[in-house]
């Protein structure tokens, strides 16, 4: 599923209502995820605190965040753009790559919470396409 300009056009316009609200945006989608699915926890067994909202949810949160909107600005390549991530979640963190669909979902679900009036169809499919894509970058390495 490739992204198409009209996706690209409305992804970018999307992302200009999100990015000020990204950190909490993140946040809000990483406690989801630990909660619904908890195996994903094994990832962050070094923190001290996995609660919702908790300071390292947060912190990763806006990591997590920060490289969705590296994503959306090299969305004409997602493969060479995400490398470096690709690299480091492949051979360093070694996560698990469906982990990434996951919290794409999670993305999603407060997206349409948090932007109900923005969120139509057009965003909804653009969106999800946008972020089916950036797991698939981010897989990359793990092939």
């Amino acid at each position: 599923m490739s992204l198409t300009a009209k996706n690209k056009d409305t992804i970018k316009s999307f992302w200009a209502k999100v990015a000020p609200r990204a950190e909490e945006i993140g946040s809000d989608a990483l406690s989801r995820m630990l909660v619904v699915y908890p195996q994903t926890k094994t990832y962050f067994s070094h923190w001290k605190d996995l609660s919702p909202g908790s300071a390292p949810v947060r912190k990763h949160g806006k990591t997590v965040m920060s490289g969705v909107a590296e994503a959306v600005s090299k969305i004409d390549d997602l493969t060479a753009g995400l490398l470096t991530l690709s690299e480091l979640h492949a051979f360093q963190l070694r996560v698990d790559p469906a982990n990434f669909k996951i919290l794409s979902h999670n993305l999603l679900v407060v997206l349409a919470i948090q932007f109900p009036d923005d969120f139509t169809p057009e965003v909804h499919v653009a969106m999800d396409k946008f972020l089916s894509a950036v797991a698939l970058a981010l897989s990359e390495k793990y092939r």
